[in-house]
């Protein structure tokens, strides 16, 4: 049988004593699944998020990613597991305002130590698959909120990750803008196979997604495949 790629069992997360933000979340995720967490603001589901990108640590509980035990490995060794399996999409896209499409997309493989003619090439081919191949020398504030959100899923897939995290990525978008980045994520899982974990308050966002977990004052109130 096939391990998850994200196991997670008994997780809790309190930032005040006997506050917690989290309450015994327990769920498992396969490899090529497309998964949408929903829920209002101070549900919790930011705060998933940020331990599931190893951003952030649990408080009890444990959380397997890839088989490894995330609360046994240095900041050392979590940044490295973060730069090679996964790749992040934010709602406000986080692009460098000063360095060009190429670099903000090619910066990932800056860190995992690949050479100026890699980073380039792979660069220019992350920004192809977006769309926006002839922009490459531009600053982000010289394009739209769409452009830039197309330029974060290129920097997103650089490094060829297995997992996608996206926290809002459509919050800043129009209605037709969010299809166009939608359709993205859909092809990514449905030809390459990348596991997706959406985070989204909106129902036909998360619609989009092949199965819903509904996370409720940092509890899993349902978690149902659609």
């Amino acid at each position: 049988m096939t391990r998850p790629l994200i196991s997670i069992s008994g997780l809790y997360k309190h930032y005040l004593v006997n506050v917690p933000v989290l309450k015994d979340i327990n769920f498992s995720i396969a490899s090529g699944e497309f998964v949408a967490i929903m829920g209002h603001s101070g549900s919790g589901k930011s705060t998933l998020m940020n331990i599931l990108g190893c951003l952030d640590t649990a408080s009890a509980g444990h959380y397997y990613l890839e088989d490894r035990d995330t609360a046994a490995l240095s900041s050392d060794e979590l940044a490295l597991l973060r730069n090679n399996l996964i790749g992040f999409v934010f709602q406000g896209f986080n692009l460098l305002s000063r360095s060009t499409l190429l670099d903000n997309i090619a910066l990932p493989l800056l860190y995992a130590g690949k050479t100026q003619a890699e980073r380039h090439a792979k660069a220019l081919n992350m920004l192809a698959r977006v769309g926006l191949a002839e922009l490459g020398e531009r600053l982000p504030n010289q394009l739209s909120g769409g452009q830039q959100q197309r330029v974060a899923i290129a920097r997103a897939l650089v490094n060829d990750p297995k997992l996608i995290l996206a926290d809002e990525p459509t919050g800043n978008l129009d209605t037709k803008t969010s299809d166009d980045i939608m359709k993205i994520f859909i092809d990514m899982n449905t030809e390459q196979k990348i596991t997706i974990v959406l985070v989204t308050h909106e129902p036909d966002i998360a619609a989009h997604a092949k199965r819903l977990i509904l996370v409720k004052d940092g509890q899993i109130e349902s978690d149902t495949r659609t």
